[in-house]
């Protein structure tokens, strides 16, 4: 006679299984695992509990549990991600959005409210283009411009747009940093200017979580022997593509406040540069205001 696997049964299983091989949030690892193979949200688990699993779907599960536990992302295996309340597709073409990336959205958003009129955004190095998103989602008067070097994430940026019937106010440009925006005539000086760019140094880089290192795309990590590759290239150009009262702000990695700050401050383009700690209280956002 075959074993009988209900939805709980599974939860319990594969949780000790996660706990056991010290999978990060084993349980909710476990439930996002066992909602996407079987079509459901994560409540409707806790309300079918005894339902019993048929064998196609336990044989998914099992080939997505031995995954996991090779350390590949749940987030690639489900091909979502939640950020800022909001749940987008993510692929192993782009870097799966952090936590910490949420209060630079947040910070966005807070700076375009305390503005009158339509605010041209700019979100360089888009990805999944969560903070373009993010930003027209939750600011109705913004009108993003976000740019990628990887036509496969700004594919994957483009659905995200879509699902959120944001198409009208977020464009997509293919290219490195402003170049895409160069050649435009409509949009030339932005509002705001955000940024989350590769920051990994060569030396972190090697050291990485295998979850990171093994799956996610280096092209979207690596900045470069100190991590600041992106950072010196983007403020070298950025006095002309910002307004007047216009503002700048970074994710950085959180050894390179000091240096961000000093290559924001060399341009001679910003007043106020203000350092902001993450909720863990490293240092993550760089904040700066163009001089009047």
């Amino acid at each position: 006679m075959h074993e009988i696997w209900t939805i709980k049964k599974l939860l319990d299983w594969i949780t000790g299984n996660f706990t056991e091989k010290k999978i990060d949030s084993p349980r909710l690892t476990a439930e996002l695992l066992l909602s996407f193979v079987l079509g459901m949200e994560r409540i409707e688990l806790y309300m079918h509990f005894d339902r019993e699993i048929e064998k196609p779907q336990l044989d998914n599960l099992h080939s997505l549990v031995n995954r996991c536990i090779q350390h590949e992302p749940v987030q690639y295996l489900t091909g979502r991600t939640e950020f800022y309340s909001l749940s987008l597709k993510v692929s192993p073409a782009c870097l799966i959005p952090r936590p910490e990336t949420e209060l630079l959205a947040e910070r966005a958003i807070e700076f375009l409210r305390g503005r009158t009129g339509k605010q041209y955004v700019c979100d360089l190095c888009t990805g999944c283009g969560c903070i373009a998103v993010a930003v027209a989602k939750n600011f109705p008067d913004a009108k993003v411009i976000a740019t990628d070097i990887c036509d496969k994430a700004l594919s994957i940026a483009a659905e995200n747009i879509t699902k959120y019937n944001l198409n009208q106010r977020i464009e997509l440009l293919h290219g490195d940093l402003f170049e895409p925006i160069i050649s435009r005539l409509d949009v030339k000086e932005f509002d705001l200017i955000v940024c989350n760019p590769p920051y990994v140094s060569r030396t972190e880089y090697e050291k990485l979580d295998a979850k990171v290192k093994n799956y996610e795309p280096k092209l979207a990590l690596d900045g470069g022997h100190d991590g600041l590759d992106i950072y010196r290239r983007l403020t070298a150009g950025i006095g002309s593509h910002l307004k007047k009262d216009g503002a700048l702000m970074l994710e950085i990695g959180y050894l390179q406040g000091q240096q961000v700050k000093k290559l924001l401050q060399d341009t001679n383009v910003f007043g106020e540069i203000k350092i902001e700690k993450d909720y863990s209280g490293s240092d993550r956002i760089v904040s700066a205001s163009k001089n009047l």
